[in-house]
């Protein structure tokens, strides 16, 4: 059952501090979605503990599950184009049934995870990024192709950046790091242990960390300042990574689009980038 329908069922039997928070859930699910766990408490007039406690009453390991939760809701009831659906894909579903149910799990992952993140944290991590020295990027698999993409995108506005597939490397790297720098580790399940090595030494190192994790409790958390969060279906039998790929790219683009709104010269940056490759693409 929707937990929305389970907050109106259970509504008259809530205490009269979780009855003001389920209301305004209910009433402004799309809101709640865009508010950290301190921002419901003010607007509702209550406490961030009991908001927490109301998450945990409700079944929930935390806010940030039930704000997962809220969005599973809302997805539901969004009508999706051209009878797409959510599913596991099986082997004996037919061709356009297996189209339907990959682009229905793409858009709710995204979806998710966009629900996943509150404003206040992303501003953080862009923080943290825009005064950088240099930004080193660690993951391994799927998650180094993603941090390879941004990091691409990362030096087309002129940043100095780290990255390199292989993971002694990446440790190597690390070690060069300092107060100045920020590392930013890409790791759905929060449990590579490349990872988790990388980043303990740009902790010793004094370095900041953005973490971008599942929101399952997990090591990486631990280490991080700045947590950011992917949803991703994953957690059945799978072939590949596919929509927790999806969702670090997506988390990733959209952090490259706020830092071109904040770096006052990144179009000139994008553009010096563009004019530079022009004459490979005149023939």
């Amino acid at each position: 059952m929707s937990i929305l329908k389970v907050l109106s069922a259970k509504l008259e039997s809530m205490t009269q501090a979780d009855r003001q928070i389920a209301q305004f859930i209910i009433d402004y699910p799309e809101r709640m979605l865009t508010l950290s766990s301190a921002a419901l408490a003010e607007v509702t007039g209550r406490s961030q503990s009991s908001v927490v406690k109301f998450s945990q009453k409700m079944g929930y390991g935390g806010y940030q599950q039930l704000k997962l939760a809220v969005s599973k809701a809302k997805a539901l009831e969004w009508q999706a184009p051209g009878g797409i659906i959510h599913g596991t894909i099986e082997a004996s579903d037919s061709y356009v049934t297996i189209l339907q149910k990959l682009i229905g799990s793409k858009l709710l992952s995204m979806r998710e995870t966009l629900a996943a993140n509150n404003e206040s944290t992303i501003d953080a991590a862009l923080d943290a990024l825009v005064n950088a020295r240099k930004v080193q990027l660690a993951g391994v698999g799927a998650s180094s192709l993603v941090a390879k993409d941004f990091s691409y995108k990362l030096l087309k506005l002129g940043r100095m950046v780290l990255i390199d597939s292989d993971s002694h490397i990446q440790i190597s790297n690390a070690s060069g790091l300092n107060e100045a720098d920020v590392l930013v580790a890409l790791s759905h399940s929060g449990r590579s242990l490349e990872t988790l090595r990388i980043v303990e030494i740009a902790r010793q190192r004094g370095a900041k960390v953005i973490s971008m994790t599942g929101l399952q409790p997990n090591p990486l958390l631990d280490l991080a300042d700045i947590h950011l969060f992917t949803v991703a279906d994953e957690e059945r039998v799978r072939s590949s990574a596919i929509t927790s790929r999806d969702a670090q790219l997506m988390l990733m683009d959209m952090l490259f689009i706020q830092l071109i709104r904040r770096q006052a010269d990144a179009h000139d940056y994008i553009h010096n980038s563009e004019s530079a490759v022009t004459v490979l693409k005149s023939r």
